[in-house]
This record gives C-alpha cells, sequence and structure tokens, in this order.
C-alpha cells in the first residue's frame, strides 16, 4: 500500500477504541436515539436506521464531551466525506435529535441550507422519509412539503422546527438556528449564506454547525478556508477543542488505484456503501481519461484539486501518439485543413489531417510575429525561439502575423497534398479566404460555437484515448495540447476548450479538433455548416 492519506490530519480516532468522553451521558443518548429510529431503505430489521461503527464514533464524539456546565464542547463539525459515504443520511438524522429528539431546544430552530432548493430538498426529503417511517413520529410532528412552498418539520410539543434554507432564497438574514447543516459548501458561489447562518448561530448559547461535504477545486474560495482551517485543528497547529475535524481524504500524489486507499478515504466500503464494483469501474475509465481520473480524485478520493477546470487529457496518453508522419505517403491520401488564425497575440497555426488505417494522422505548422517571441515565451513554459530556430515555427516579420506567408503555405500544400476542405474559422478569415477562393481552393467556414466545437472535440478526444490519434511528436503541437483545460457538462463532455494564463497557447489544439472533425465527416458529403443550429452563435470563447 502507499503511503497512509493526509497522515496528520486522518481522524484515526474513528477507529483507534480510543476513550471518549461522556460525562453526562449524552454521547450514548444520541446514539440510542438514532438507533430507535427507522429508515425507508435500511435493510435491517425493521428498518431500523443503519448507525455504522465510524458513524457511532462521530456521534459520540460530538455530543459526549461536555464542560462542566453541562454544554458541548463541539460547536463545529467538519465532515469531510468522499461521496456515497451517506453523509447526507446522517446529517438528516442529526438534524431530527435536534427537532424531535433530546438535544432539542424549546422553540429552537433547525437548518438545513445548501446551494439552491434542489440540492437542499435532499436532506429533508432524508429526514421527512425517517419520520414517515415511524408512526409516533408522524402524529408528533407537522410536515410541509408542498411544491414551490417553504419545506419545514416542526415539533409542536416544544416548537421546535426543522426548515430548509437555500443560497437561491435570501431568507436566511435575521434566522437564530440553534443547528444548522452546511450541505457541499464547495459549491457554494459566495460566503453571503454562509456568513448569514454563522453570525444566527453566533447568537444563541449552545449551537452545532455541521459541515458535510466532498472536496472541491480551487483555493480561493471560502469552502477552502473552512476545509483548511479544519486541517490545522487536526494537525494540532490551531487549538480550537469546539472544531471536530472529521477529514477523510487521500494525499494528491497517492495512489488512486490502490484499493486499500480507497477502503481508507472511503469508511462505508467496509458496510457495503459506496458501491466497491462501481468504484473499480470508474477506476478503469481513470486510466484512458484524465476528465474521469480528476472525477475520481475529487468525487470518491476526496482530492481537493487546484484547479476549478480540468486538463483535457493525460499526456502520458497524448504522448502515446507520438510515431513519426510521413508526408510524402500521405500525398496521394484525402487531406482536410483546419486553420486558426491569430493577429499578434496568439500562434496561428494550419493543422493537417489524413484518416488512415489507425485513426487519424495530423501534421501542424505554426506562424508567430517576431517582434512577439521573447514576451511570448516568458512564463508560457514554451521554447519559442528554440521552436523558431528549429524550423518548427514560422517567425513573421513585425508585431502582426503576416497572413501572406499563411496564405502562401495554404497553396503549397493545395500543390502537394490532396485537399478536401480547408476550414476557417470565418473571425480572422476575412485576412485569407477571400483570395483562396478566388483561386478555386476548397475553403469553408467551421464557426468556433458550442453546436460546433463540441462535437469536434468529442472526436478529438475520443480518438486520443483510443489511441487513434497520430501527431508525429510536434513539441508545438504538444505543448498546446498540454496547455488546454476543459470545463466539462452535466454528461461529462467537454463544454469549452480554455486556458489558464493568457500567454499560453492553445491554438494548435483548436486547430486539430477542427481539422479531425472535417476528416471524420468527409464521407458524408458535407463540406460547409451553413445548417448548423443557429441558436448556438456565440463565439467560442478559448482565449
Amino acid at each position: 500500500m502507499t503511503t497512509p492519506t493526509t497522515r496528520s490530519t486522518y481522524p484515526e480516532w474513528v477507529y483507534d477504541g480510543s476513550e471518549i468522553p461522556d460525562p453526562f451521558g449524552h454521547g450514548e443518548r444520541a446514539v440510542r436515539f438514532l438507533r430507535a429510529l427507522r429508515h425507508p431503505k435500511s435493510t435491517l430489521p425493521n428498518r431500523a436506521f443503519q448507525l455504522d461503527p465510524w458513524q457511532e464514533r462521530v456521534v459520540r464524539r460530538i455530543y459526549g464531551p461536555r464542560n462542566d456546565d453541562g454544554t458541548r464542547i463541539v460547536k463545529t463539525v467538519v465532515l469531510l466525506l468522499p461521496r456515497g459515504n451517506r453523509k447526507t443520511s446522517l446529517a438528516a438524522a442529526l438534524s431530527l435529535l435536534h427537532t424531535i429528539g433530546p438535544e432539542r431546544a424549546p422553540y429552537g430552530e433547525a437548518t438545513f441550507a445548501a446551494v439552491d432548493r434542489k440540492q437542499a430538498g435532499r436532506a429533508f426529503k432524508e429526514a421527512i422519509g425517517i419520520v414517515r417511517e415511524d408512526k409516533r413520529l408522524v402524529k408528533a410532528t407537522r410536515i410541509y412539503d408542498a411544491h414551490n412552498s417553504a419545506k419545514k418539520i416542526t415539533y409542536p410539543t416544544d416548537g421546535v422546527s426543522l426548515e430548509v434554507i437555500s443560497g437561491d432564497a435570501g431568507t436566511a438574514h435575521g434566522a437564530t438556528p440553534a443547528f444548522v447543516l452546511a450541505d457541499e459548501i464547495h459549491i457554494w458561489p459566495n460566503r453571503d449564506l454562509w456568513e448569514a447562518l454563522t453570525t444566527g448561530l453566533d447568537k444563541v448559547d449552545n449551537p452545532l454547525l455541521v459541515v458535510a461535504t466532498t472536496a472541491g477545486r480551487g483555493q480561493d474560495n471560502f469552502a477552502w478556508e473552512v476545509i483548511e482551517d479544519a486541517r490545522k485543528v487536526a494537525r494540532g497547529e490551531v487549538d480550537d477543542p469546539s472544531i471536530l475535524p472529521v477529514l477523510f481524504e487521500a494525499d494528491r500524489d497517492a495512489d488512486w488505484q490502490d484499493e486499500e486507499l480507497w477502503h481508507r478515504v472511503n469508511p462505508g466500503l467496509r458496510h457495503g456503501y459506496p458501491s466497491l464494483d462501481g468504484f473499480r469501474r470508474h477506476a478503469r475509465r481513470a486510466e484512458r481519461s484524465v476528465g474521469e481520473r480528476q472525477s475520481l480524485l475529487q468525487l470518491k478520493l476526496n482530492v481537493w484539486l487546484d484547479q476549478t477546470v480540468d486538463p483535457f487529457v493525460d499526456m502520458v496518453v497524448y504522448d502515446a501518439g507520438r510515431k513519426p508522419v510521413d508526408l510524402d505517403a500521405l500525398a496521394d491520401d484525402p487531406c482536410w485543413l483546419g486553420v486558426d488564425l491569430s493577429s499578434t497575440i496568439d500562434l496561428s497555426v494550419i493543422v493537417a489531417c489524413w484518416r488512415t488505417a489507425d485513426g487519424y494522422a495530423v501534421a501542424a505548422w505554426f506562424f508567430i510575429p517576431e517582434a512577439n517571441i521573447d514576451e511570448r515565451e516568458d512564463g508560457s513554459g514554451g521554447t519559442y525561439r528554440q521552436w523558431v530556430d528549429e524550423g518548427l515555427i514560422e517567425a513573421t516579420p513585425g508585431s502582426t502575423i503576416d497572413f501572406r506567408r499563411i496564405r502562401d503555405k495554404i497553396i503549397d500544400l493545395h500543390e502537394t497534398m490532396t485537399l478536401q476542405e480547408i476550414a476557417f474559422d470565418p473571425y480572422m478569415a476575412r485576412q485569407v479566404q477571400p483570395e483562396l477562393m478566388e483561386m478555386g481552393l476548397p475553403v469553408v467556414d467551421m464557426r468556433q460555437v458550442p453546436s460546433l466545437m463540441m462535437p469536434a472535440i468529442l472526436e478529438l478526444e475520443r480518438a486520443i484515448l483510443a489511441g487513434e490519434f497520430q501527431h508525429g511528436g510536434n513539441p508545438v503541437l504538444r505543448h498546446c495540447f498540454s496547455n488546454v483545460v476543459v470545463r466539462r457538462n452535466d454528461q461529462g463532455h467537454v463544454a469549452k476548450f480554455t486556458k489558464s494564463k493568457k500567454w499560453l497557447s492553445i491554438d494548435g489544439a483548436v486547430a486539430s479538433a477542427m481539422a479531425v472533425a472535417r476528416c471524420a465527416a468527409g464521407d458524408s458529403g458535407r463540406s460547409s455548416y451553413e445548417d448548423a443550429d443557429e441558436e448556438n452563435t456565440e463565439e467560442w470563447a478559448y482565449a
């Protein structure tokens, strides 16, 4: 097995059997209450709520330790758990402990808080399901769950209420909750709801805030601040017994394929959740897709990722296509060009693509203004001056691209190759396209809009992952691909190519997607995009 994950912050006390103080018996009382509950999905006799040993230890650690006056020492619980470890069910049960259980306070308020109504409603539905499994609880409570109305459970005997609040509701200010579940804070867009709830908790003497979340992305958000503060407490750097860190997370450089690591970070796996087979399927996908790997790291191993966006491809997988491309051998084969033009800052590039028995083969020609080479090289990680000297990039005089050089190169390629189409983004194509059309070259428009670029990128990604993208190891093209970061939609498909810094070039990857897409469509008879979805006309912003 690899080095144990986050050794200094890992909650060893969950498993070591150490004594948890419970001078007033409140920890034992909380455990008995939770075990008396029922859950609609439970497989235990009488659908008893499944409180596994690791969960029981957490509950005892929250409610057992007390001050001399009987008040709870723990005021904030930071529960960092990977997806599928039933943190929502546990949080729902704890909320009922404060609504109808022994931790309730007369006329107290309990709150489920999430980024939107749908997210907040998940824990609320868990709580409703638990209540409805017991006729005694149904009789003792009132449930308000009408569509488009406030979601609430009340316990009229003591005037206690459990209510849903979301970031899109604007109703958190003025509340004085005694219990708050802050759900999945890593996706909260700002700290407005957080501040409203925490300042409300400060109004009462014995509050409890439970943060239940998976890992997030980036460090420029308040969720990172909350988790990092909990880490400092776990490491002993901050002495604050009011904060209980329960941090199940893997190190960023841990072996994500190690099943012992999976079990260490996912306390529920030994009890049958999440699905181990599902975990293995995800890991197999992660071997081929950097997006799947990022998803596994964040959601199932709780690794807090550095960027808010994913790399496009694993460069180890990309490099498998570095076998040289023989242009002379491809001279008589049908060829498609993708042309991405710039004026000053970015590279301009022509990418040629051929269908081969093994998939696609591509070749690229790059252009850059001479005056911008040194500026672009600074901070970009690319050796532009060396690439120019090696003939991998053609430098044109001045501070702007000489489009005549690009035009002449396309004409030369037309004379030496069997060109089927020359696809341009029309945004800059006016500099070159009209003259080529007058010469009878097969010029077409390929607008960089989502309706066209998303399927183009999907095919490019598929080819790379399948080992069907032969690029000859061109270092400039590789540099462009290594700079691409992406945003994915809910289906996991790439929604956009982008880059993290101004001076990072991704133009070769964009032109490759264009060329591959036109090559893939070559047998369909389509040669232009006049019939593309007119609703998707926003510019494909990858700069």
